[in-house]
């Protein structure tokens, strides 16, 4: 892995391919193996694919603080023109997908399109508001009942329950293993916080929005909201959970391809 300095975090990115560049942005709790790495191969063919690890995740470390989203999108940012060049292609997924679209708002001329997958239209709502808190209270105090939560969440419920009792077993103590707990606590707290409504509007470049019809984690009228936010955005669903990218990998490889193809 390379790193980039940034604001006193030495962020941590994965360089793959050759091409265009192309920059997948992880979720909360995530890193650039975990969301991405069964489909680099795919993009590489075609992309210099950046994947970092904005603070929270993964190799990237930083002073333990309180994170906004300017300071994960400044990280982001760096390690895309550290890794390769602008314009570039943003793909953001979940909190990622938030982090793509400050970018975009506010880097126009660094952007040359942008997918948001799942993407939170803001973190105030309601229902979003009692599961992030419970996610924050589970990482204080029962963390394996967390990973849990995310299985039952994540997936829609026919994926899941075509698993073997052995599948799930092996997924709960991957994800205990290999969590990084404080940093996900510290991701989630941003999460509350967040109202993408004074970006998404500014956004001007070519806009894929994709939501998730089973997604219980982000509901799609975030998605739908987003798509209806960003001026000529275009709009699909998929047949899935939030965990989207591993429930229909080709699927939804498939849509960005078309999509950036088409621009």
């Amino acid at each position: 892995m390379a790193t980039v300095d940034v604001a006193g975090a030495r962020v941590a990115y994965r360089v793959d391919g050759e091409g265009p560049t192309m920059v997948l942005v992880h979720g909360t709790g995530a890193d650039a193996v975990t969301n991405w790495e069964h489909l680099v191969g795919q993009f590489a063919e075609r992309w210099t694919v950046v994947r970092p690890d904005y603070s929270g995740s993964g190799q990237t470390r930083d002073g333990d603080g309180a994170l906004t989203l300017p300071m994960l999108a400044e990280q982001v940012r760096a390690a895309a023109n550290a890794g390769g060049k602008a314009p570039f292609d943003l793909v953001g997924y979940s909190l990622g997908a938030c982090i793509a679209a400050y970018i975009a708002a506010e880097h126009p001329e660094q952007v040359r399109s942008v997918v948001l997958l799942a993407g939170l239209a803001g973190g105030g709502d309601s229902r979003l508001k009692l599961q992030f808190e419970l996610w924050r209270d589970l990482i204080r105090t029962d963390r394996r009942a967390l990973a849990r939560m995310v299985l039952l969440t994540g997936f829609s419920p026919d994926f899941l329950a075509g698993w073997s009792q052995r599948q799930v077993d092996e997924t709960l103590e991957m994800i205990m293993a290999t969590n990084w707990w404080e940093g996900m606590l510290r991701q989630v707290e941003l999460d509350l916080t967040l109202d993408m409504s004074p970006y998404v509007g500014r956004i001007t470049a070519p806009t894929l929005v994709i939501g998730c019809t089973h997604d219980h984690m982000v509901p799609p009228s975030h998605a739908r909201a987003l798509a209806a936010a960003v001026p000529g955005a275009r709009y699909a669903e998929m047949p899935t959970g939030h965990l989207a990218p591993l429930e229909r990998p080709d699927e939804f490889v498939g849509l960005v391809k078309e999509f950036l193809a088409s621009r």
